[in-house]
């Protein structure tokens, strides 16, 4: 039993240092064969620890986070969603736009039109 505890509160540890390494990286391409190495798991027993823990896949967080930063830069007045768009791992301002719309059930544009505490609202959710 202490042995599953012990478990428990390592692979914790070892997630909460990869959401650190993400949040620090952001910007860069992030893998999970990376990922993993900063876990110390292999790929696979990675892929199923943070899933557990976080409750959404590595790829998932990740995409989010960059998104929700998104979303900031939007409404701090961004003027080129391109830009807003590349930063957030897109090549295209379409592909960015429907997957801002997935993820916010908005477009980019139709976002940076809302009210600040609406925005604020949108971006607990998301």
């Amino acid at each position: 039993m202490f042995n599953d505890i012990q478990t428990i509160w390592d692979h914790s540890e070892r997630v909460k240092d990869v959401m650190l390494y993400i949040r620090n990286h952001i910007q860069e391409p992030l893998h999970r064969d990376i990922l993993a190495e900063v876990a110390g798991f292999s790929v696979p027993h990675f892929h199923r620890v943070f899933t557990t823990q976080v409750g959404e896949s590595a790829i998932s967080y990740i995409r989010r986070l960059r998104m929700e930063r998104a979303a900031r830069k939007l409404r701090m007045g961004a003027v080129d969603i391109t830009e807003v768009a590349r930063a957030a791992g897109y090549e295209s301002h379409a592909a960015f736009s429907k997957a801002f719309k997935q993820q916010f059930g908005l477009s980019p544009s139709e976002f940076r039109q809302l009210g600040c505490s609406a925005a604020t609202q949108l971006l607990r959710k998301g």
